[in-house]
């Protein structure tokens, strides 16, 4: 909520984007193609468009040739046609080649950054006066209430110089408040402002809890006779273990660059599990290791992603505003891929804007809610498309490895995504186990040429934080930490996290002296969320840091 006794300057617009990924600037941009006269703003918390998008990526170009139907004619830099689709299942020391699922099929997609791809749609949407602010970091609400109740007016955004200790240093900046008549929230998964929302609005009531996985990339440049340009790779199976699900993938793009992946599903229980050493050991399978060798890591990132379905869709308008893209979570887990629902999600919203101002005389106030936007989502190809695979994820937390692929394998071959039921979730934080009932697991030490540390890996995602505010990682109750998270759990997010912000020190853990306590290197956080997620008390919050900070991904990824 807004701070009604700091005193800020305003600027009023018709539409607000809170967001510059893919769902935030399909939203600008189709506002202004419907209404050019619309006056729209998009804030970005990224020091540029780009810089903290994070993806495989392969696009499924369906939502873009809605939105920009001659993209082809001048397309996102590295945008690479799929020329050859596989799909592994991988044992400790063999690959073998299984036939790709329908979802999976790539036929017509391509491999893209979408860091890359946000820049471009980020200068067709400022070619169409769409006014855009990076480093400009959404921090409040601003709510205020009406004859209806409470309504979103807009955000705060643009805070800084706030100290370590909480006071206003000499290079204060107390933030502007950004009005407007809607407000569109794509903060992309586990949005801090979404989290309010939900909150505020309940907005969560009556759908299942939203499960997520932590996906980690880096992008190497190998020898060219290595190179496939458009090759998609998957895998799944070997180094996780059954009771967890993940998987991997290696796409090839531009010149000899291969963007290499792996996902960890955060409903794991394990807590001795290092998703980051998972990664690490998986490159050097021997049907992996034949791609890289020769090559060299030039970055690294890690980002969490929504695995709940639509089941997990929360309600999507409350007065003054929307959810879209993936902080409502639309991302297809059986297809790999979201930017496409989300793309659509927000040219939705768009519409059901454009037709709401259409309609208003001046002065007017607006409908509290548009829910003409969830209607048409609903009769959209996006409902459709998830609706069909909503099983599958939710059928591997329930039946394991093996009994998830049967599953998967009678939803999609024999009941064709039209069960006559709907499987639910259960939250991340609540499925881990005593460590003392859990197999402790020994990772192999880095060899720097294949396989990394976590400080390397941050390094090269170019992560800077001001170094006087405050941390943005939060412990609601400190003193909560080592009664559960040492003591039960024995420390899960210094496992968890892959950019070594959590530190347990102690005479316990052999590094220090006295009691156990969590140290929060909050420089090294990357923004993956992980820790907002699978913290098991829930005690630790993500907040937005200043506009600006967090890692800054180059080119490719």
């Amino acid at each position: 909520m807004s701070d009604g006794a700091e005193q800020r300057e305003s600027m009023e617009f018709d539409v607000l984007v809170v967001g510059g990924g893919p769902a935030g600037l399909a939203t600008a941009i189709r506002l202004k193609q419907a209404r050019p006269d619309t006056n729209v703003c998009l804030v970005e918390k990224g020091g540029e468009i780009g810089a903290h998008i994070l993806s495989g990526a392969v696009l499924e170009p369906r939502a873009l040739d809605e939105l920009i139907p001659d993209w082809r004619d001048d397309p996102p830099a590295l945008a690479t046609a799929v020329t050859d689709d596989r799909f592994m299942m991988l044992t400790e020391t063999r690959g073998f080649k299984l036939p790709t699922p329908p979802q999976m099929h790539n036929e017509g997609n391509y491999v893209v950054s979408l860091g890359n791809v946000c820049r471009w749609l980020g200068a067709k949407a400022e070619a169409l006066g769409v006014e855009i602010y990076p480093g400009f970091a959404a921090s409040q609400l601003i709510i205020e209430e009406g004859p209806g109740g409470a309504q979103v007016r807009g955000v705060v955004a643009g805070v800084a110089g706030i100290q370590k200790d909480g006071s206003k240093g000499p290079s204060y900046e107390p933030g502007m408040e950004l009005r407007a008549t809607y407000t569109v929230f794509a903060e992309g998964c586990r949005g801090s402002l979404a989290k309010m929302l939900f909150d505020t609005f309940n907005l969560r009531e009556g759908v299942a809890p939203q499960t997520y996985a932590l996906g980690m990339k880096e992008l190497w440049e190998i020898p060219k006779d290595k190179h496939t340009p458009g090759l998609v790779w998957h895998s799944t199976g070997w180094p996780l273990p059954s009771d967890t699900y993940g998987g991997s993938w290696l796409y090839m793009l531009g010149d000899n660059l291969v963007s290499v992946g792996f996902v960890v599903g955060l409903d794991y229980p394990n807590p001795w599990l290092s998703p980051f050493d998972e990664f690490q050991r998986f490159k050097t399978h021997p049907a992996v290791r034949g791609f890289l060798e020769g090559g060299k890591r030039i970055a690294y990132g890690a980002r969490a992603l929504n695995e709940g379905g639509i089941q997990a869709v929360p309600k999507l308008v409350f007065p003054g505003g929307m959810l879209v893209g993936d902080a409502a979570g639309f991302l297809n887990v059986p297809k790999i891929k979201g930017t496409h629902t989300s793309m659509k999600s927000g040219m939705v919203a768009a519409d059901a804007i454009a037709e709401a101002l259409a309609g208003e005389a001046p002065g007017e106030a607006p409908p509290p809610v548009l829910e003409s936007y969830p209607t048409a989502l609903k009769a959209s190809w996006v409902w459709s498309e998830l609706e069909g695979v909503r099983n599958i994820r939710p059928g591997f937390a329930k039946y394991g490895f093996w009994g998830g692929m049967a599953a998967a394998a009678l939803d999609t071959y024999v009941l064709r995504g039209k069960a006559p039921w709907t499987w639910g979730h259960h939250a991340d934080h609540e499925t881990l186990k005593p460590a003392a009932e859990s197999k402790k697991i020994a990772y192999p030490k880095p060899d720097g040429v294949l396989t990394f540390d976590r400080l390397s890996s941050v390094f090269l995602s170019n992560t800077n934080h001001e170094e006087h505010q405050p941390s943005h990682l939060v412990l609601r109750d400190p003193a909560a930490w080592k009664g559960t998270n040492w003591d039960k759990f024995a420390s899960p997010e210094s496992r968890y996290c892959p950019a070594a912000v959590y530190e347990a020190v102690g005479a316990e853990a052999g590094n220090g002296d006295g009691e156990m306590h969590l140290v929060i290197n909050a420089q090294n956080c990357v923004h993956c969320k992980t820790c907002d997620i699978k913290d098991p008390l829930q005690n630790i919050d993500w907040k937005t840091p200043e506009g600006g900070g967090g890692p800054n991904y180059i080119g490719g990824m």
